[in-house]
């Protein structure tokens, strides 16, 4: 099965259209945590970031361990409320699949803009 999927990621390329929607949904983040006016920072490579609470650029454990947890908390249960499910830490890493798709993506962003105005 390893072997079978390698070859349908090489046919069917997902790739260039992860990178587009992981970035659409990270620009949607950080903007819907610019209108509630929050310090954020998203870190991530490629189809993996995360979204912190900080007001400096995060990039290794102790910037990240400065980041507002009690807001992420806040952030996490209001998705979970909006049907967003998302890893339960700070420090963990949200992933955008081949399975996501743009309308995922869109609802994800929408629901953030709503949660992050409450918790603003």
């Amino acid at each position: 099965s390893g072997l079978a999927t390698l070859q349908e990621l090489k046919r069917s390329n997902p790739y260039p259209r992860l990178a587009t929607e992981t970035k659409r949904l990270c620009d949607g983040l950080a903007d819907a945590a610019r209108a509630a006016g929050l310090p954020h920072q998203i870190a991530g490579v490629g189809s993996m970031f995360t979204l912190f609470f900080a007001d400096q650029p995060v990039r290794d454990y102790p910037t990240a361990s400065k980041s507002d947890t009690a807001r992420f908390s806040r952030y996490f249960w209001g998705m979970i409320d909006e049907g967003v499910y998302l890893p339960c830490s700070q420090f963990e890493a949200n992933f955008v699949s081949a399975a996501h798709t743009p309308a995922d993506i869109d609802a994800t962003i929408a629901a953030a803009r709503r949660v992050l105005a409450k918790i603003g």
